[in-house]
């Protein structure tokens, strides 16, 4: 066990705590459970560059950050659809937790038959990553209804047209191996 992998751990640690604050019957609980979000999204990039840093990868980090990651935002959105009970905020939403599961079943696959390079993380995806946690923030320390939740929203339009697209260039560079070209002869 080295540092990167223990940011890790207490990110998905950390998943049952904002949501518990967040549905505690007070104020503050807007604001800190989006302060716990926020710092759990800050080791997300933390424990990357540390790991680089410090040559500390390893195969469970490697597993379990994207894990990590998937949790945190499907728990969190799923906690704002239910609170905001908004077909609004549930477009976006499913978007961007129906391309994690394909993309993460994707991603498996493409490992499986030797061709992960093919789908390795792209600058879009970070841009959306930074669109989409910053969206999570704000849609977590305002209650429903406040002038900055439909900032949040907007960004989290943002963050799954970005989603979307991403997925697109996922999916093309593993068309190929997903239908490859029967040789005939």
């Amino acid at each position: 066990m080295n540092l990167p992998n223990i940011l890790t751990l207490s990110r998905i640690l950390m998943i049952p705590v904002f949501v518990i604050i967040y549905y505690l019957p007070a104020q503050w609980s807007y604001l800190v459970s989006a302060g716990i979000f926020g710092l759990a999204a800050a080791t997300d990039w933390l424990d990357g560059y540390l790991a680089r840093k410090l040559d500390q990868s390893t195969p469970f980090g490697a597993f379990l950050d994207p894990v990590a990651d998937k949790l945190m935002v499907a728990v969190a959105l799923t906690v704002l659809i239910e609170s905001h009970a908004s077909f609004i905020l549930t477009i976006p939403a499913t978007v961007i937790i129906g391309r994690e599961i394909v993309i993460s079943a994707l991603r498996e696959w493409m490992a499986e038959i030797g061709s992960r390079a093919s789908v390795a993380v792209s600058y879009i995806g970070k841009i959306k990553t930074t669109a989409q946690m910053v969206a999570i923030i704000i849609l977590l320390a305002f209650p429903p209804g406040v002038v900055w939740t439909h900032v949040g929203t907007v960004l989290l339009y943002v963050a799954a047209v970005l989603t979307f697209w991403s997925m697109i260039l996922y999916l093309k560079a593993a068309w190929p191996d997903l239908f490859p070209e029967k040789k005939t002869g």
